[in-house]
């Protein structure tokens, strides 16, 4: 639909995942990472009593994405001949789930910091990491 395509326009397709483990998928606008908080919604065209206020501190990242189901059977490369900015950068989580790609804006004393994929096929766009969910950062 032309509409909902042209009201879309400054929304991004996110998925939170919680520390706890919970998992929402819907689209912000106001996501910023120097705020506590940021809205979450169902879809670009719902009313303002469907969305959801997230807070930061509980959450263990916010994954920017393609695409809401993304491609299980994908393997993601860690290393590509694609160029990069930024420092490379392998986060474990305290889950022990790790994120390896490269930061711009990585600060140990912030909310957190963001990381893009090495691979520039992987369903996530970007990571935004919260700080309390780290256990460990390296630069390989």
């Amino acid at each position: 639909m032309p509409g909902e395509a042209q009201q879309a326009i400054g929304w991004q397709k996110i998925v939170v995942r919680y520390a706890e483990g919970q998992l929402l998928k819907g689209y912000t606008h106001d996501f910023n990472p120097a705020r506590s908080q940021f809205s979450l919604w169902p879809s670009p065209l719902a009313t303002p009593q469907d969305r959801v206020i997230v807070p930061l501190a509980r959450l263990k990242g916010v994954f920017f994405v393609r695409d809401f189901a993304g491609n299980p059977a994908y393997v993601e490369r860690t290393d590509t001949d694609h160029p990069q900015h930024g420092r490379r950068i392998e986060v474990t989580l305290l889950d022990n789930e790790v994120i390896a790609g490269r930061t711009l804006n990585y600060r140990p004393d912030g909310y957190g910091f963001f990381v893009m994929p090495a691979d520039p096929l992987a369903n996530n766009i970007r990571v935004f990491v919260v700080a309390t969910a780290v256990r460990q950062v390296r630069f390989p």
